[in-house]
């Protein structure tokens, strides 16, 4: 008799939808309610929503490029977002540590395709400072992507096998 397999971390795929939609009804928010590059203070001295666009990735990287980068960030995303769907079809439901951060990162990294097919560019709109200093502005879907990666590498030092001794 056969064992039945144990059931894989795919159902974690849900939490990605969900980051999916926050996102995007957050950006259709967004769309709808703010002013282009018009700073409105959330938290003084602190947090403004902003809206604004990246055609780029992180830090605006590429966003001068001419455009083929839409594509280039597309097929990225569409590859590392197949390649976690893939590893979470062999990880165990279980393991959260490893599910949590991959459907994160495949939610968010999903989210800004969206955008980048819909709307040529990245709808951002969180925008944090302190006195002069200002962080690019991010989004939704850039907080679970980030997020994710952190748990990616903060899990894999923590989880790893214990040493034998």
């Amino acid at each position: 008799m056969m064992a039945r397999p144990k059931p894989n971390a795919l159902a974690w795929l849900l939490l990605s939808v969900v980051v999916i939609v926050l996102d995007q009804w957050s950006k259709a928010w967004v769309l709808a309610s703010l002013p282009e590059y018009t700073a409105i203070p959330v938290i003084e001295g602190f947090w403004n929503w902003y809206r604004t666009y990246n055609t780029g990735a992180a830090f605006s990287f590429l966003a001068n490029a001419g455009g083929w980068q839409k594509w280039f960030f597309t097929v990225l995303g569409v590859g590392i977002s197949g390649l976690l769907a893939f590893w979470l079809s062999r990880t165990p439901r279980g393991d959260w540590r490893t599910a949590l951060p991959y459907a994160l990162v495949i939610g968010g990294a999903i989210g800004n395709i969206i955008d980048r097919q819909v709307h040529g560019h990245v709808v951002d709109f969180i925008q944090w400072y302190w006195r002069g200093y200002y962080w690019p502005a991010f989004n939704i879907a850039d907080c679970a992507v980030v997020g994710g990666a952190i748990g990616i590498v903060l899990f894999g030092m923590l989880g790893g096998k214990p040493a034998k001794g």
